[in-house]
């Protein structure tokens, strides 16, 4: 059973950063995992967007089991409740959506597995909200900006929020967000660099995520 969303929340809050990532080749993605988890963080978000995104999933989970206990692994891009209960069959740790669907929201709540809606708008956010939510995944993040979260944080004061997308790794951008109230920041390309991973250059990555992980250390 998947740990409790509270637990996962605390989790998330914790780690500050988000990396969010796919690839077809399963052992690309334990070398990104492994970075990652060297260079500090202790949540990842494999992404459903491939034809080898299950066997690739459970190649990181057997990973995480086997050396990376205190690791949090969820699936993101699950747009429906079928896809939520075959990756919790798996063994995800949480569901991340790209948008809100109640339907997944139920599925979520009866196996109590946190799900983490994707919203835009306030109707979005508040269907969200009325189906269970607890964390929302602002998306994307580069066209709603940190003055969207000011504006909509005060109308629900009991969730809360994570950009992904366009969240940049640097100081000034991740203050921005934090200074507006999100609780942590979904970052994909921009941190895990296509260029270094083609490479396979898994010590500059490693340096690069603790560079970022260290802009968090003044965070709100």
């Amino acid at each position: 059973m998947a740990p409790q969303p509270a637990t996962i929340i605390a989790a998330f809050e914790q780690s500050g950063i988000i990396p969010v990532f796919y690839h077809d080749d399963a052992d690309v993605c334990c070398e990104v995992l492994q970075a990652c988890y060297d260079g500090g963080l202790r949540v990842f978000e494999f992404t459903s967007r491939g034809a080898a995104a299950q066997q690739n999933f459970a190649r990181l989970l057997e990973k995480k089991k086997a050396s990376m206990p205190d690791l949090y692994l969820g699936i993101g891009t699950i747009k429906n409740a079928t896809d939520a209960a075959a990756y919790t069959a798996l063994g995800a740790d949480f569901i991340v959506a790209p948008v809100t669907d109640p339907e997944t929201g139920a599925y979520c709540k009866s196996q109590q597995i946190l799900w983490i809606p994707g919203c835009m708008t306030p109707t979005e956010i508040s269907v969200a909200e009325k189906n269970g939510a607890q964390l929302v995944k602002l998306f994307p993040g580069n066209v709603l900006g940190p003055g969207f979260v000011k504006a909509i944080k005060p109308l629900f004061p009991q969730l809360k929020f994570m950009p992904t997308g366009g969240v940049e790794p640097t100081r000034v951008s991740m203050d921005a967000w934090f200074e507006a109230g999100v609780v942590c920041v979904g970052m994909g390309s921009n941190l895990l660099n296509k260029s270094l991973i083609d490479s396979r250059d898994w010590s500059s990555l490693r340096e690069k995520i603790m560079q970022t992980f260290a802009f968090l250390g003044g965070k709100p």
